[in-house]
This record gives C-alpha cells, sequence and structure tokens, in this order.
C-alpha cells in the first residue's frame, strides 16, 4: 500500500470519527455549557487522554513500531512475535501500576494539572471523584495503541483508525442514556468514558486475532528489545508530545483564569483537532512504518521521498482548513455550539481561542510528519532536546500573557512554541542530510497557498452574503454553514487544480484507483 493510500484510509476513518465528534461535542456543550461543571469534566477527560497521548499512542507507539517494522522486514516471523507479546505484558504491568498510583494520589494530582480548583471546594471534590472515574481508561486504550501498532506495521490500517469512533458513539449514548440515572452530566460522561475503553479494547482484539498477531499475555522478562524499548519512551514522550504538553500547560494555566477559560480552550481545540486528526494523525500513523521499513532495508531515497510527501499531503489538506478557521471562527462556534447552556458570551471567548489555534494548524500537522524521521531511525534524544527548549518558550510565554490577554495568551503561547518545534526539526533533519524539500515540493507549496488565500476570500465573501441565514432559525443556520463550507471546497479543489497544486493523478492514487509508481 503506498504512502498517500495508506495516509487517505487512515483520514477517512478519522474524519468519520471527527464527525461524530462534533455531534459528540454538540451534546457536551448543550448538557454543560462552559461553565464549572464543564470545566471540571474536561479536566477529567483529558489526564487520562493526555498520558495515552504521550505514552501510548505518542511514546510508547513511536518506540514501539520502529523496533517491530525492522524485524518484519528482515523477515523473522518469530522475534516479532517474541518481541510484541513481552512489550504487551511490560505495557500492561506498567499501566495497572502507575494507575493504582495515580487513583490513591487523585486528590495531589488534581491539586497539580488544575490548581485553581483548590480555591472551590465543591468544584476540586467533583474534579476528584470524575478523574477517578475516567482515569482507567488510559489502562484499555493503552492496551488498543499497541495493537494498533501491529497492525499498523503489518499495513493494516482502517481498523486501529477506526477505534476512536466508538469512544465517540459512547460518550453521545452516555450523555442522553445515563444522564437521567445519575448525578449529573458530568458524571454519565464520566463512565461512559470508562465504558468507551472495554468497547475499544474489544474491537481491537477482535480485528488483530483476526489477522493472525494477537500475541499472548506471558511473564514479562527484561530482553534486550525490552530494554531498548523502555530506555526510549521518556525521551519519545516529550519530543512527541510537546503539543499535549503545551495544551496541559495551558490547562494548568486556565484552572487560575476565570471559570470557563478551560472549556473555552478545550472547544476551540476539538475544532482545530478536525484536521489535525484527519491528516496529522493520519499522516504519523502511515509514515513510521513505512520509514522504519525503507531506514532498515538501507533505502535512504525512497525515505527522503516518503516524507517529502507525506508534508506535501499534509500542506495540501492543512493550509486551507487553517485559512477557513481563521476567517470564519465566530460563524463556526455560534453554529456549532451555542445553545442550551452555550452563551454568547462563550461563543465570542471560544472563538478567540479558535482563530489562535488555526495558525498553528500547519505546524501541529507537519510536526506529524518531520518527527518520525528521528524516530524511524531510533534517535530519541534530539526530539527531547527540542521539545524541552519548546516547553520552556511555552511556559514564558503563556506567563507572560495570562494577565493581559487571558486564556488567548495561552493559545499564543501553544502556537508560538509548535512553530519553534517545527523550524527546529526540520533544520536539524536537513543539516544532518536526512531531508531536503524536494523539487516537487517547492513548486507545489506556494501554488497550495495561493489556493487557500483564494479560498478565504470566497470564503468572507459567502459570510457576509449569508449574514441573515447565519443568524436566523437552526436550520437556516446549518444550511448556510454547509453552503460557505462547500463553497470554500468547491473554490479550493477548483483552484489547486488550475494552478497545478495538486493532479488528477494524485486523487487516483490517493483514493486507490491506479497502483502506486
Amino acid at each position: 500500500m503506498s504512502l498517500i493510500r495508506s495516509i487517505a484510509t487512515v483520514g477517512s476513518m478519522t474524519l468519520i470519527s471527527r464527525i461524530l465528534g462534533f455531534v459528540r461535542d454538540v451534546a457536551v456543550a448543550w448538557a454543560l455549557g462552559a461553565g464549572g461543571m464543564a470545566d471540571v469534566f474536561f479536566v477529567a477527560f483529558k489526564l487520562p487522554n493526555l498520558f495515552r497521548r504521550l505514552f501510548a499512542e505518542g511514546a510508547f507507539n513511536l518506540a514501539f513500531v520502529p523496533i517491530f517494522a525492522g524485524k518484519l522486514e528482515l523477515y523473522d516471523e518469530d522475534n516479532p512475535r517474541t518481541f510484541a507479546a513481552q512489550a504487551q505484558s511490560g505495557l500492561l504491568v506498567m499501566l495497572l501500576l502507575f494507575t493504582l498510583v495515580v487513583e490513591l494520589a487523585m486528590p495531589w494530582v488534581v491539586m497539580a494539572i488544575a490548581p485553581g480548583f483548590v480555591d472551590e471546594p465543591e468544584k476540586f471534590t467533583l474534579a476528584v471523584s470524575l478523574v477517578r472515574i475516567t482515569f482507567p481508561y488510559l489502562i484499555f486504550v493503552s492496551m488498543v495503541s499497541l495493537l494498533a501498532g501491529i497492525l499498523n506495521s503489518l499495513g493494516k490500517f482502517w481498523a486501529a483508525a477506526a477505534s476512536p469512533i466508538l469512544l465517540n458513539i459512547c460518550l453521545i449514548t452516555a450523555v442522553f442514556g445515563l444522564t437521567p440515572l445519575l448525578q449529573s452530566p458530568a458524571h454519565a460522561l464520566s463512565w461512559g468514558v470508562a465504558g468507551a475503553g472495554v468497547v475499544q479494547l474489544a474491537w481491537m482484539v477482535y480485528h488483530t486475532r483476526r489477522a493472525g498477531w494477537l500475541v499472548p499475555l506471558v511473564r514479562p522478562r527484561l530482553t534486550d528489545d525490552v530494554k531498548r524499548l523502555l530506555k526510549r519512551l521518556a525521551p519519545v514522550a516529550v519530543g512527541a508530545g510537546i503539543y499535549q504538553i503545551s495544551l496541559l500547560i495551558d490547562t494548568i494555566i486556565a484552572s487560575l483564569l476565570a471559570s470557563g477559560s478551560i472549556s473555552y480552550l478545550f472547544y476551540a481545540d476539538r475544532l482545530v483537532q478536525l484536521p489535525l486528526g484527519v491528516v496529522g494523525v493520519a499522516v504519523g500513523t502511515a509514515l513510521l512504518p513505512m520509514l522504519s521499513r525503507q531506514i532498515k532495508s538501507s533505502n535512504g531515497q525512497a525515505a527522503m521521498n516518503s516524507q517529502n510527501r507525506a508534508l506535501e499531503f499534509a500542506l495540501f489538506l492543512t493550509l486551507p482548513a487553517a485559512a477557513a478557521l481563521i476567517v470564519m471562527p465566530q460563524t463556526l462556534i455560534e453554529v456549532l455550539f451555542q445553545r442550551g447552556a452555550f452563551t454568547a458570551d462563550a461563543t465570542h471567548k471560544t472563538a478567540m481561542a479558535l482563530m489562535v489555534f488555526a495558525m498553528g494548524l500547519p505546524a501541529f500537522v507537519m510536526v506529524k510528519a518531520l518527527a518520525p524521521g528521528y524516530f524511524a531511525r531510533e534517535d530519541m534524544s534530539t526530539p527531547i532536546k527540542i521539545g524541552g527548549v519548546c516547553v520552556v518558550v511555552n511556559i514564558v510565554i503563556a506567563v507572560s500573557l495570562m494577565a493581559p490577554m487571558a486564556h488567548v495568551g495561552l493559545a499564543v503561547a501553544t502556537v508560538v512554541s509548535q512553530w519553534l518545534n517545527v523550524i527546529l526539526l526540520a533544520t536539524v533533519l536537513i543539516r544532518r542530510k536526512h531531508f531536503r524539500f524536494d523539487a516537487r515540493l517547492r513548486k507545489r507549496l506556494p501554488r497550495i497557498f495561493m489556493a487557500s488565500v483564494i479560498m478565504a476570500m470566497i470564503v468572507l465573501a459567502l459570510q457576509s452574503f449569508l449574514a441573515p441565514q447565519l443568524h436566523g432559525a437552526l436550520f437556516d443556520r446549518i444550511l448556510a454553514l454547509m453552503g460557505i463550507i462547500g463553497g470554500g471546497l468547491l473554490t479550493y479543489a477548483l483552484c489547486a487544480y488550475l494552478f497545478g497544486a495538486a493532479t488528477l493523478r494524485d486523487v487516483k492514487l490517493a483514493l486507490g484507483k491506479m497502483p502506486a509508481s
């Protein structure tokens, strides 16, 4: 399977998940709004997801896949199975111990990640209770990530990419099915998170078994390969997780700001997560095993071509998305979220954060295409050094801007640190001659940018033309938003084709209509 086709497979499943995620977020906004209870649930939801993204999908997966894919490339059938079984058992033991420690220390954990809650005893007590419910999700979803790493290394992407769909279905069900039975919508959603982990793991166990690669639970042993894996976990967590660490810093500082600040950042991030998830996660997921196998077989030119195509594909889809989010944040938030407990004031404050996050969207996605260039070569130290610099920059800017700009200053800090991350990652790869921007990427990037600018101008014009409908009844607002998005997509597709930013061959290749060259 070609790189672009693999990205398209993961991206299409992720798109379905993100659409359901919007339905989920609309339901959550209707039930919780953007006040104190919403802040508490988002902290409870973020904590296990943070560790999942840092240590499961992030560190463990990025450290595991290069070793596992490399063993597959050597055509040694027994060795990768043995390694996968030992990695699985070691991961499970670490997760059980870590979860037990966090559950016992939960008041201090909440105090660390949401220090602003301490002055509000009811809010703090509720946060401790909800995080205790959601945190075991980490165990299940981390095992899901391990099985996903196995399937992705085998070139089987769709089952793992479809797994988040189940999370969204569980949370939507929890909002409407469990809320009448429990103390609050926040309790219902928290139990929905915990239940989703069980459902997702069952899904992945079925598909891994079907592929013939469900490895057994064995007694953990510190083999050389396992030691090699463990040594890489912390560096990879920081190197690949700078965006997640930045969001955690935002959450900690936002808890010290006015009530609702955490929620504004959360809802804004959810909209950014649509293109980031569909494109960025898809690129990183498909690129890492391919790069690992190409580098293992000493095919440096193929690896460089793969990374260029990943960047090209990512920017082709990300730049227009960023442009659209920058020019219509208020419209998007108002149509999607402003109802029930979600007020006009919450819409305005969320839209301000969304506009800033959108400026960093290309950087968020480019990191997903650049970081595998290190991890596939089993270089874990460089990304952690770069990540450390970016974290410090993020903290300094966030603290400096929190007073004059409130939650928007935190979004600015995240975006600046991400662009710095991109610049440093690219610079080091180029200096080491592991990467260069090829002629095709240099030719197409300005054309993608121009097509995105023209699309943004059309979107602005459509917003002005459809303003009465955008402030009318809900059905009219939804139709108007769909018209704006459709007009923008059509404009971008036409401009991209006329400018030569993409060809029909690229589309056919992504859709699997022709063999990769």
